[in-house]
């Protein structure tokens, strides 16, 4: 009796953690999935595309703030992304004493709110066209769509492009993105 009692709780178990794993949706980015169930850090340390913006995070000093209640939105540059920038900028950044900049330029790819493509593209079309979104650093970035790619453009007129969108978080939502975006 105990037998066939511990083999039923084994297998309603294995069912309810297959269960919510399957409602889970995970999408892919660097090669491993990201669960909505968990939060913006503990999916992002995954991605083997995001390892300068994780290195770049705890540098700043916010990966509290990113596993916090939040809801987020956070626009997440790749390592490809950061190799955009100039020789020697991500080394500089993650001096120490750059730490007051680099946290600013990382709040600037944070939005507070939830905002999934559909909601941004609602705020678009509202818009005519643009929507203005502030930043948690206090910046602003005007979303655009260029056909179906949903576009961003910083305060010094750069642009990047949502490569992945909808990558949903228990703390908000990523829009994976393929240039770091610069506050004035």
């Amino acid at each position: 009796m105990k037998f066939v009692k511990f083999f039923s709780f084994v297998l309603s178990t294995t069912l309810l953690v297959t269960s919510v794993h399957a409602q889970q949706k995970a999408v892919t980015v660097g090669g491993a999935p990201m669960y909505p169930s968990k939060n913006i850090i503990e999916n992002a340390v995954n991605s083997k595309d995001h390892t300068t913006l994780v290195a770049a995070v705890k540098a700043a000093g916010l990966v509290e703030t990113l596993e916090g209640k939040g809801p987020f939105t956070v626009f997440a540059p790749t390592n490809e992304a950061f190799d955009k920038l100039p020789k020697g900028t991500v080394e500089t950044l993650l001096k120490p004493e750059n730490k007051a900049m680099l946290t600013k330029i990382l709040t600037y790819h944070v939005v507070a709110g939830n905002y999934d493509s559909k909601a941004i593209a609602d705020l678009i079309k509202a818009g005519g066209g643009k929507a203005e979104l502030k930043t948690v650093s206090g910046g602003t970035l005007t979303a655009t769509m260029k056909g179906p790619k949903l576009m961003l453009t910083d305060e010094k007129g750069g642009m990047c492009m949502v490569t992945i969108k909808n990558v949903y978080q228990s703390n908000g939502v990523i829009h994976v993105v393929d240039t770091v975006l610069m506050p004035k």
